[in-house]
C-alpha cells in the first residue's frame, strides 16, 4: 500500500496517510474521465465512415482514432489543472484537490496527451498523403487547450466546446480524397451545434441551476439533432455524391427515429429544468452525452445501412455505461 504526504500553503510537510493503490488509480481513471473518450472516438469513426465507402486502410483510421482519443483526455486532465483553484471550493472530491494525483504529474501528463494527440494525427496525415488532416488536428489540439485555458468560464466556453466537436469530426473526414461536401458540413455542425447545448447545460453544474438557463440550452441541443436529421436532404445531386442513400429509403421512418433521439434526451432535460438541481442536471449531462454514441451510429446509418460498423459504434455503449458506472464522468 502506498503511502500519500501533503504540504500545508507555507510548505511544511503534514503526517502521511496510507492510500490504497487502487484509489490512486481510480482517480487518475477519473481525472481523464474515461468513459467519455468512447463519444470522441465515435464521432471520428462516424465522420470517417461517412467519407469513406470502407475501411481500406486500418493503420490511417487507428491513428486518427487515437489521436483523437489522446487529444480528449488532454481536454480532460487539463481541464482540471487549469480549474485547479476552481474545484478546491466547488468539488473537493476530485483527483487534484483531493490529492490523489499531484499536480504536476497531472499537468505533465495532460501535455503529454496533447503531444501524442499531435503526433498520431500528423502519423494519418502522412499516411493519408494530405496536409488536410494535419491542419484540423493541430487545430484541435489548439482548441483543447484554449478552452481549457481561456475561454471556458467566458460566454464562448460552449461555443469553444462545441468547435472542438466540430473539428472532432472534421478529422474523421479528412483523410477522405474527395472535398467536403454540404451534407459533411452540415454532420459536423449538427454535432458541434449539439455539444454547445450540452456544455451550456453543464455551466452550473456544481450548483444549482436557471430553468431558463437549462431551457434554452436543451433548444440549442435540439437545433443539433435537427441538423442531423436533416443532413440527408442537404446533398446537392448530381454535382455531389450520395452519402445518405439508406436514410432516404426509409423517409418518414427516419424522422421518426430522430424524433425518439430527441425524446429520450429530451425527457431527461426536462427533469433537470422542472427541479433544476444539482443531480438531476448531472444525470441530465451524461445521458445527452451517451446518446452522442447513438446519434453517431445513426448517421453512420444513414451512409453504410446495417453493416458492422453502424453495430459497432453501438457497442461502444457497453464500455462507456459500464465503465461509468464506477468512474464519475461529468
Amino acid at each position: 500500500m502506498g503511502r500519500r504526504t501533503a504540504t500545508t500553503r507555507r510548505g511544511y510537510l503534514m503526517s502521511t496517510e496510507a492510500v490504497d493503490p487502487r484509489t490512486t488509480i481510480r482517480g487518475y481513471l477519473e481525472l481523464l474521465r474515461l468513459p467519455n473518450v468512447f463519444t470522441a472516438i465515435t464521432d471520428v469513426l462516424m465522420g470517417y465512415l461517412l467519407t469513406h465507402p470502407s475501411v481500406d486502410n486500418p493503420q490511417l483510421l487507428g491513428f486518427i482514432l487515437l489521436g483523437s482519443a489522446c487529444l480528449y483526455l488532454a481536454g480532460m486532465v487539463l481541464n482540471d489543472v487549469f480549474d485547479y483553484q476552481v474545484d478546491l471550493a466547488e468539488r473537493p472530491t476530485r483527483p487534484l484537490p483531493a490529492g490523489l494525483v499531484p499536480m504536476r504529474t497531472a499537468a505533465g501528463l495532460g501535455y503529454v496527451l496533447l503531444a501524442a494527440g499531435l503526433a498520431l494525427g500528423w502519423s494519418a496525415a502522412a499516411a493519408a498523403h494530405t496536409l488536410r488532416t494535419g491542419i484540423v488536428v493541430t487545430l484541435l489540439a489548439l482548441a483543447v487547450w484554449l478552452y481549457d485555458r481561456v475561454l471556458k468560464r467566458t460566454p464562448l466556453g460552449p461555443l469553444s466546446m462545441g468547435s472542438c466537436r466540430f473539428l472532432n469530426v472534421l478529422l474523421g473526414m479528412s483523410p477522405g480524397a474527395m472535398p467536403w461536401l454540404t451534407s459533411d458540413w452540415v454532420v459536423a455542425g449538427g454535432i458541434g451545434t449539439y455539444i454547445t447545448g450540452v456544455t451550456w447545460f453543464a455551466r452550473r453544474e456544481a450548483g444549482n441551476s436557471r430553468r431558463w438557463h437549462l431551457l434554452l440550452a436543451t433548444l440549442v441541443m435540439g437545433c443539433g439533432l435537427g441538423l442531423l436529421c436533416w443532413f440527408p436532404w442537404s446533398v446537392e445531386l448530381p454535382e455531389q455524391l450520395l452519402r445518405a442513400p439508406y436514410a432516404l429509403g426509409l423517409g418518414s421512418n427516419w424522422i421518426l427515429l430522430w424524433l425518439l433521439i430527441g425524446l429520450s434526451i429530451g425527457f431527461r432535460c426536462q427533469q433537470a429544468i422542472v427541479h433544476p438541481v444539482k443531480l438531476r442536471v448531472q444525470i441530465a449531462i451524461k445521458h445527452a452525452l451517451v446518446s452522442l454514441i447513438v446519434i453517431d451510429a445513426a448517421v453512420c446509418f444513414a451512409a453504410q445501412g446495417q453493416n458492422l460498423w453502424t453495430f459497432g459504434i453501438l457497442l461502444l455503449l457497453v464500455p462507456t455505461v459500464f465503465i461509468g458506472r464506477w468512474i464519475y464522468s461529468t
